[in-house]
């Protein structure tokens, strides 16, 4: 769980990056996408996990 949460602070900070340094649009783009996928393999993760006990 600690890797997630590891992932989802560097893509945020990514995506931060890219709106403060302007030239960088495609950094917001990636940013965000590999955020959501990020938590959306970690919802998926923990749901699998909790129906298991």
């Amino acid at each position: 769980m600690g890797i997630l949460v590891g992932l989802l602070v560097i893509w945020a900070v990514l995506a931060v990056l890219g709106i403060v340094i302007k030239g960088l649009f495609w950094l917001i783009i990636v940013g965000a996408v590999l955020f959501v996928a990020t938590a959306a393999i970690g919802f998926v993760k923990r749901e699998a996990l909790s129906r298991r006990h």
